[in-house]
């Protein structure tokens, strides 16, 4: 049985906060994390499945990239129960992957899941009709997000699906800073202390760079998806709908 515990990584003061990472103490704590520190996380992964269910073709391939331990991954094999499709999950952590193939064994899906820890950004996206990246892009570099969605949209068949879900900020500076306030008043309706929520921004700042919904939408369009919607959004959280 995989351990899974509370996050309290930054519960006490720490001498040095050093830059967040998927390591094993990440890895450990990570479904109270997500389920703490994001808004609407619990309604997004069970729409992934029905989007999945609805734009997946036969004998495509799926991918999920930036997989962590698989909730995306099996809200997606969940989807595919009619369709005859392969779902790829990537990530570059070897601790996140080895408790995702814990819960994948468990699981009583019909797709095959095919694991790998690589480097999404090295993975050629092929005969695909969904891809996921669930709260993954903002951990990519910027200079090289353009690239990687270009890579999806190439992999794709016309009508395929993305499905993007990121932390975002918006413009102007007055609503950017009322819904950075609600993400933090969440935050700490779920028991997190203000200590935790400050070491915690400490050790993304440099980490995860959020985009405006406008970015990503342009970027969407210039890398040859046809439509962009954003389907869902919880203050400063949302998710896009990018169709081929």
């Amino acid at each position: 049985m995989v351990d899974q515990k509370p996050d309290n990584i930054y519960a006490s003061p720490l001498d040095r906060v050093a830059d967040f990472a998927f390591d094993d103490a990440v890895a450990r704590v990570f479904p109270d994390m997500i389920q703490r520190s994001v808004p609407g996380y619990t309604t997004i992964i069970p729409m992934i499945g029905l989007i999945t269910e609805r734009y997946a073709k036969p004998n495509t391939q799926c991918y999920d990239l930036g997989c962590s331990l698989g909730a995306s991954t099996l809200a997606m094999r969940h989807g595919l129960k009619k369709a005859q499709c392969t779902l790829i999950a990537i990530d570059n952590s070897e601790a996140m992957i080895k408790r995702c193939e814990h819960y994948i064994e468990l699981d009583n899906g019909v797709a095959p899941v095919e694991l790998r820890c690589c480097d999404m950004r090295e993975v050629a996206i092929e005969n695909a009709s969904v891809v996921t990246l669930n709260f993954t892009l903002q951990f990519i570099r910027q200079g090289d997000r353009p690239a990687m969605l270009k890579n999806i949209a190439n992999g794709l068949h016309s009508g395929g699906a993305l499905i993007l879900s990121e932390k975002v900020y918006f413009e102007p500076t007055e609503e950017q800073q009322t819904l950075e306030a609600l993400h933090y008043d969440f935050k700490r309706a779920n028991g997190y202390s203000d200590l935790e929520i400050s070491q915690k921004r400490s050790a993304l700042e440099q980490v995860l760079i959020p985009e405006t919904i406008e970015e990503h939408k342009q970027r969407l369009l210039d890398s040859g998806f046809s439509s962009v919607t954003v389907w869902y959004q919880c203050f400063n959280f949302v998710s896009f709908l990018a169709i081929k």
